[in-house]
């Protein structure tokens, strides 16, 4: 992800950006404001209108985009100080009309970023800090930075950035913990990288795919990279999309169109158009496109298939970046032990919920009744070969359903630390 931040002078953007990349190394890049770095002796933005165009601007600006394509390309957040966005509404406001018409005709060829973050004080508190800091530097004052903020508001808006808004009028702390959960950043203590970038978690409906996950979430976080080789969990589950699909279908079902991908049973639903268990697969593919796993993450990777083909199927399709660096953990059930617990876990008033649906029986005995695990995969732990990669995997028996944490443990300590050795020699 591309992140720009922005906000008043004198806030504390640079310092709260250098926080982010001493204490998160592995997640983040931290880029310096761009003019500042490259044109030193060009004064601040209230100087600008005085001043002529710095040369060499545009071709430094395409420098430094590779810089921000190449460490996406790695996995990880770039975060600037600033973009030209702010400039152009300094230029905007002092009359710079050089650097505005430049900025405009430029402006749909430029790499923008993904997130806008906005660190926001009330102005009479920008003015506050800074005073302490030796400011506020001629020329700023409340009659320039107000039609500023303005300009850049409506040019979001007009643009339909992503913008979201860090209210910095209160302890530093809190403004340090709102920005990292908005990055979705995790602190990994040293050596707590050994962990799946990737863990596709696979089995019949109601195998005890979610009630893992949900094991694992709870962990403290050293004790799950340490004893399972989970990092910082992400769950991206077919089952909210399918879901998705249902519920659309009620739509047009409502407008007299009919229904496009299932049919109702009872007061659940049905798949009636086999492709969807294809397109969901895509989907999952391209969530995981949008956004990778990140140093220290684990993204799990859950759906079930059924029949004579469903895993190879959808294996097929996955995405190879799950494949190259994933690895699969397959649930056993019978299917005499996933249609009960299906039937125990359904919540008439979640039926929606992750934990609380349940699958029609119909759909239970005509999809997943068989499915073709034992096919791909006849022993207990080795390699798959998907796509031509080298996919290491366990098959862990989960029967008797597990309920504590002694019982989690017993069964899937063993078969994670067991997956993570395959996966080391791949």
């Amino acid at each position: 992800m591309y992140v720009a931040v922005e906000g008043l002078p004198g806030l504390g953007k640079s310092a709260l950006l250098a926080l982010l990349g001493l204490y998160y190394p592995e997640q983040v890049l931290v880029l310096p404001e761009l003019l500042g770095e490259l044109f030193p002796d060009r004064g601040g933005p209230e100087e600008w209108p005085s001043l002529p165009l710095p040369e060499g601007l545009w071709e430094a600006l395409l420098a430094r985009e590779a810089q921000i394509h190449q460490v996406l390309a790695e996995g990880k957040i770039v975060l600037e100080d600033a973009h030209l966005g702010v400039y152009a509404a300094f230029a905007a406001v002092g009359n710079d009309a050089v650097f505005l018409k430049e900025f405009q005709d430029r402006e749909e060829k430029l790499l923008w970023p993904d997130l806008f973050l906005r660190i926001e004080v009330p102005l009479a508190v920008a003015f506050q800090r800074q005073k302490a800091q030796g400011g506020p530097a001629p020329g700023l004052s409340p009659e320039m930075l107000s039609p500023v903020m303005a300009w850049l508001s409506a040019w979001h808006a007009r643009r339909k950035d992503r913008v979201e808004t860090v209210d910095a009028d209160r302890p530093p702390e809190e403004v340090l913990a709102e920005a990292t959960r908005l990055l979705g950043l995790r602190y990994i203590p040293l050596g707590a990288s050994e962990v799946f970038p990737y863990l596709l978690l696979l089995g019949r409906p109601a195998a005890g795919k979610s009630e893992l996950i949900q094991f694992l979430k709870v962990l403290p976080h050293s004790e799950r990279a340490w004893g399972y080789h989970v990092g910082t969990l992400r769950v991206v589950d077919d089952f909210p999309l399918l879901w998705e699909k249902f519920r659309e279908d009620d739509l047009w079902e409502e407008l007299g169109l009919g229904r496009w991908h299932s049919r109702r049973a009872g007061e659940n639903y049905a798949v009636a158009n086999p492709s969807l268990w294809d397109f969901l697969i895509l989907r999952v593919g391209q969530a995981v496109e949008e956004a990778p796993a990140r140093p220290g993450e684990t993204v799990v990777v859950e759906f079930s298939r059924g029949g004579a083909e469903g895993y190879h199927r959808a294996l097929s399709r996955l995405s190879p970046r799950i494949l190259r660096s994933g690895a699969i953990v397959y649930l056993q059930v019978s299917y005499e032990e996933s249609l009960r617990r299906n039937r125990t876990r359904y919540d008439h008033e979640n039926k929606g919920g992750i934990l609380t649906h349940s699958v029609p029986e119909e759909e239970m005995a005509r999809t997943y009744r068989e499915d073709d695990w034992e096919v791909l995969a006849p022993e207990e732990a080795g390699y798959l070969e998907v796509q031509g990669i080298r996919v290491p995997y366990v098959t862990v028996y989960n029967e008797p359903e597990p309920h504590s944490v002694a019982d989690f443990s017993r069964r899937f300590q063993p078969a994670l630390e067991e997956l993570f050795d395959l996966w080391k020699n791949r």
